[in-house]
């Protein structure tokens, strides 16, 4: 029973001590949610293009319905400029987990009686970090 128990606690104590991701790898991750907030903030769909690679798909219940798009089509969903009650809303990049040159992120938007949470597949391509996939929750604000 004992090298059972043995091989419990080191797989257990390898779970609780993660690599640590490079702080350029955390800042380029931080750099493309940036791009998608501004965007969201400023009506901007360069912003959008900056933060996701081309390919990406945006996936999730709105309405009890399913909803995916690719990137121009979430695009063409910006005005090219800021909501009316832009000064209202919050954003915040909650998670980040970064291994070699994948990663995961989670966002939260709170638009007036609106929750959004966002959770991100990143890719570090090229050298750059961008988002590849958005799956998103759309819930009543707490």
């Amino acid at each position: 029973m004992l090298p059972c128990l043995a091989i419990l606690v080191t797989l257990l104590a390898a779970g609780q001590a993660p690599a640590t991701a490079p702080a350029s790898d955390d800042a380029g991750v931080r750099a493309a949610l940036t791009h998608y907030l501004q965007g969201h903030a400023t009506g901007d769909p360069s912003h959008m293009r900056k933060a996701f690679l081309p390919t990406a798909h945006i996936e999730g219940l709105r309405d009890g319905k399913f909803v995916s798009m690719t990137l121009e089509e979430y695009c063409s969903r910006f005005s090219g400029k800021p909501a009316e009650d832009e000064t209202t809303r919050r954003r915040s990049i909650d998670a980040v987990d970064i291994t070699g040159s994948a990663a995961m992120a989670r966002v939260t938007l709170v638009h007036g009686a609106t929750t959004l949470r966002d959770y991100f597949v990143l890719l570090k391509v090229d050298g750059e970090w961008r988002i590849a996939n958005k799956t998103f929750s759309v819930a009543p604000a707490r």
